[in-house]
């Protein structure tokens, strides 16, 4: 088990803290926080090539974790094998019926595709309430109501490490300092940016 201890914690808001990026983080996450409270209204989607699984399971542990039902995220998928579960095999169709009350986040670390864009647009003339994690993609960020840029080759944080960042702060984590889950993730996310290997 990693336990996270004050040296840690002060190296992290050291490494952060100049940066803006833990104010940039809470902003992002209290949005999503409060735009995501319909139960099953929260839909994630990326690109055709890399699906945002790491940011749905970490949303769903959070959501577990901190009583908040709107958190727990739909996966919307291009090609979603016909034979997978019911939660693995919800398709673009999904973002066609979005609506107002829901919140599509779009996170992609590549530029969106324009078929990608269209259906955001779609998504926002029907009233949901847009986030975009992304890399600086000008087109998808003119699209959302708010965003969270993670510049590309960043040596303060990776792509990776900003969605644990958003998660984290989305279920409030940072409200629970005895959360033991939270200074693990912590403790990870620290090594990652240091370059520590995990423990084996």
């Amino acid at each position: 088990m990693v336990v996270m201890n004050a040296d840690q914690v002060a190296a992290l808001r050291a490494l952060l803290g100049p940066s803006g990026w833990m104010e940039q983080t809470q902003e992002f996450s209290r949005a999503l926080r409060v735009s995501a409270r319909t139960p099953g209204g929260l839909l994630l989607v990326g690109t055709p090539d890399d699906e945002p699984w790491h940011l749905t399971a970490h949303l769903d542990d959070e959501s577990r974790l901190a009583g908040i039902p709107g958190l727990a995220p739909t996966l919307v998928r291009w090609s979603p094998p016909a034979d997978a579960p019911a939660h693995l095999r919800v398709g673009m169709a999904r973002l066609e019926a979005a609506r107002r009350g829901e919140t599509l986040l779009v996170v992609s670390a590549e530029a969106a595709p324009a078929s990608l864009l269209e259906r955001v647009d779609d998504a926002r003339r029907t009233g949901a309430t847009i986030l975009a994690l992304d890399q600086g993609d000008p087109e998808l960020d003119g699209l959302a109501h708010e965003s969270l840029i993670v510049p590309a080759g960043s040596a303060l944080v990776s792509f990776d490490a900003a969605q644990h960042l958003v998660s984290a702060a989305a279920g409030g984590q940072h409200d629970r300092p005895r959360d033991r889950s939270l200074r693990r993730r912590l403790a990870r996310l620290l090594d990652a940016l240091s370059g520590t290997p995990p423990p084996g």
